[in-house]
């Protein structure tokens, strides 16, 4: 008898495109050297010495720029640096202007000779032949360049300038230790670190090894160069290295990272390089193992090929973003700048911290992946949270080195610690979880600036936040009474639910009452929430199209539906008839605009719209019509948005040049594509999908046996296609469902859902 050879898994990392979006994208956006969660994320750099103005900006990789000036090894969020650069002949110190020749040491390259996968890319630099390669272990940055044959050929550490979103320098040293060891620091002011944390700054390090010792070298501070020296500091502090190299002859650059200290730079360099031993091919190989393994917990068959990139490539940048910042030995930064350690676990660090941009909107694209899929990552995101509230006494909703950055003055990680409670995802204090979730929803007194919801002891005073038309620096302080109104309200149910389950009464019933706050601004006669006065009445010359008035990042046409907690109610006071009509028409009139700001590249295009795909205000709109029994509306909205949203291309990836926010918009994609979803964010105590419409044939998804009962749920859609997305029968482990939703505990207990699609809208099961 002969036996077949087992078949391979099909590789999914092939569907992975990195250069998706990366027209007008943010600085972490585009890191195809880095691993799942990674703490080194090298990449090219075409425009990062720009800097950032504001500190949201689009920086770092542009996919219509002509030119690469350098490869940083740190892409997070307010936080990057640590930059190579490979070239040969004259030596240059500067990169030189965007899309100049000549004028620095950046160099020209062609998208045709450029190979961006996960886990690693690579590039020919035009003006030097240089080949150039990336990938990475999770704090340790590989670079490797194939030089041609030349007596002068370059390796630059520019360390001492800005780079992305790091904001402006502060100072820098860099060291060449020996032949083939160089190291260093720069210390840099984020822009939102002056905004939300007076005084703070952040600190990258690094600890690089050489395979190749150098014919020359020496410091360089800006365009000034210092041949044969071993040591500067300043601003624009740098070293290079000359070579005589051989016809394809490689150098390859270990480059340890940190965020505490040069030592531990070191130390996870060796750790992870096998002290010096693991190659750049072995440790590419390894990256690509990892992101089939983090790939592999969803996989989806179709088909068609499309489908799977934008699956895979979304899944992607929802693993990217948000990295490591401990140490391989449990360091970590504090918030008061100081090094921390985590507790140790059988002699390995207890869970791993966390850089993380604000969590704004992550419970309906972000919080639902990781629960589901990725719930070891959720629990150290908690944990991480936790961490900084022992350290600080307040949860900030961005960090960065535990430094806050909130970036939109607001703070929802309530509604994760919450979300994750309710998850069964319990693996850390969770007394002192409760406690900074409460202090977040219901303290005011005293909040410093980077733990945002500045006007929560208005919230808690009148109910609703009173409306200002004028206010003092800072515009979140005042500026947003309506949206905050909203958010607080949703905050503060999904604190109750937790309070409910550690049978704290009094804070639950407290909590639910403002969770009613959004009823204090609708305004029954339109049927829109309309910033109220602290008088009580409702301002006047109201635009509901108008942003920044009461709403921010968005209007009133688009927040009147932000009431995720308690939607039967909104239905109810709008009428289901109404209700289901109104939402129908906005994205009636949207899918024109693809769902946003049509094709304008900017991230803030769609804020004068009905709905707004590349922001997070609207991101559960699409699913409401399940709770106004219309299941057949959000099938087809939501089928839709996925199809004409969402792109393949560089310019046209997220929308056009619209703010991907660290995997958000890609997380929903994921999350909405497998035809569930969660307007509530999972915080319900006995929290639940609801059901939509499967986008492919067959979707497996991996079960994490520490955290859930079940090995794997498995998705099947018979007869689907781009013509039947609508479902006509829900079957559960081979029972039918008449309503369209089912329980997180029941997918994670494992089993099979069936769906049977047709072309006909079906409404009633």
């Amino acid at each position: 008898m002969q036996i077949s050879a087992k078949s391979e898994p099909e590789s999914l990392i092939q569907y992975v495109n990195p250069l998706i979006g990366t027209a007008h994208c943010r600085w972490f956006h585009f890191t195809p050297g880095a691993q799942p969660f990674g703490l080194a994320k090298p990449a090219p750099a075409t425009n990062a010495s720009l800097g950032n103005k504001s500190g949201w900006e689009a920086t770092g990789y542009d996919y219509r720029d002509k030119t690469i000036e350098g490869f940083p090894c740190l892409h997070e969020f307010q936080v990057g640096g640590i930059v190579l650069m490979a070239t040969n002949g004259v030596l240059k110190t500067i990169p030189g202007s965007v899309n100049s020749s000549g004028e620095g040491y950046r160099s020209a390259f062609d998208h045709n000779e450029e190979i961006a996968q996960a886990g690693y890319y690579s590039v020919i630099l035009k003006d030097y032949g240089i080949k150039a390669e990336l990938t990475s272990t999770p704090r340790v940055a590989y670079q490797r360049f194939t030089f041609p044959a030349n007596k002068e050929s370059h390796l630059l550490f520019d360390i001492g300038n800005k780079q992305g979103e790091s904001g402006p320098v502060i100072d820098a040293e860099v060291t060449i230790v020996n032949a083939h060891l160089i190291e260093g620091w720069v210390k840099t002011l984020p822009e939102y670190c002056k905004k939300y944390q007076d005084g703070a700054t952040v600190t990258m390090f690094f600890s690089a090894e050489i395979d190749k010792t150098p014919n020359v070298s020496g410091m360089f501070l800006k365009e000034k160069t210092f041949i044969g020296q071993k040591t500067i500091k300043g601003i624009g502090a740098g070293a290079y290295l000359t070579f005589n190299t051989q016809e394809n002859e490689q150098i390859t650059a270990k480059i340890g990272l940190s965020y505490t200290s040069i030592d531990n730079a070191r130390l996870n360099r060796e750790k992870e390089t096998q002290n010096g031993k693991l190659t750049f091919d072995a440790a590419h190989k390894m990256a690509q193992q990892t992101w089939e393994k983090y790939l592999g917990r969803i996989s989806v068959e179709t088909p068609s090929k499309e489908d799977k990139v934008k699956f895979y490539t979304c899944l992607y940048h929802a693993l990217l973003g948000r990295g490591l910042a401990s140490d391989i030995n449990g360091a970590y930064p504090k918030h008061d700048g100081k090094v921390g350690q985590i507790p140790l676990k059988n002699g390995k660090p207890a869970f791993s911290f966390y850089n993380t941009d604000g969590i704004w909107g992550g419970q309906w694209n972000l919080i639902q992946v990781w629960a589901l899929a990725y719930p070891e990552y959720l629990s150290d995101y908690v944990s991480t949270h936790l961490q900084v509230y022992k350290d600080a006494r307040w949860l900030g909703d961005g960090i960065a080195c535990s430094r806050y950055v909130s970036g939109v003055g607001t703070n929802q990680l309530g509604n994760v610690i919450a979300a994750a409670y309710a998850c069964g995802i319990r693996d850390y204090d969770i007394e002192t979880a409760y406690a900074a979730a409460r202090k977040n929803e219901l303290d005011g007194i005293n909040r410093p600036m980077g733990a945002g919801k500045l006007d929560t002891e208005l919230f808690t005073k009148y109910g609703y936040v009173p409306h200002k038309d004028k206010g003092p620096w800072p515009d979140e302080a005042w500026m947003f009474s309506a949206s905050h109104t909203l958010e607080y309200s949703f905050g503060a149910y999904a604190v109750a639910q937790m309070a409910k389950a550690l049978n704290k009464t009094d804070d639950y019933n407290r909590l639910m009452k403002l969770s009613k706050g959004w009823e204090n601004l609708y305004n029954t006669k339109t049927n829109l929430i309309q910033p109220k006065l602290e008088n009580g009445q409702f301002i006047e010359n109201f635009n509901p199209m108008q942003v920044w008035r009461g709403f921010q990042e968005g209007n009133a046409y688009q927040y009147t539906f932000y009431v995720p907690h308690d939607p039967k109610s909104l239905i109810n006071k709008m009428g289901a008839k109404e209700f289901s009509s109104r939402l129908d028409s906005i994205f009636l009139r949207s899918e024109d605009k693809i769902f946003s700001g049509g094709t304008t590249i900017n991230a803030f295009a769609g804020l004068e719209t009905y709905y707004n795909q590349g922001n997070q205000p609207c991101l559960h709109i699409s699913w409401l019509f399940n709770q106004a029994n219309r299941p057949s509306l959000t099938q087809k909205w939501v089928r839709s948005i996925l199809d004409v949203f969402y792109g393949t291309e560089g310019i046209h990836g997220y929308g056009y040049g619209q703010d991907e926010d660290q995997g958000q918009l890609g997380a929903w994609y994921v999350i909405s594509s497998l035809g569930m979803f969660d307007v509530a964010g999972l915080c319900n105590i006995h929290s639940e999908f609801a059901l939509g419409s499967p986008k492919f044939d067959k979707i497996t998804i991996q079960l994490n046996p520490h955290y859930y009962k079940g090995n794997r749920f498995v998705i099947e859609a018979k007869n689907n296609s781009k013509d039947n997305k609508y479902v006509q029968q829900y079957t559960l482990n081979g029972k039918t469902l008449h309503v369209p939703a089912i329980s997180f505990e029941t997918v994670t207990k494992g089993g099979t859902l069936k769906t049977v699609m047709g072309s006909q809208p079906l409404d009633q099961y």
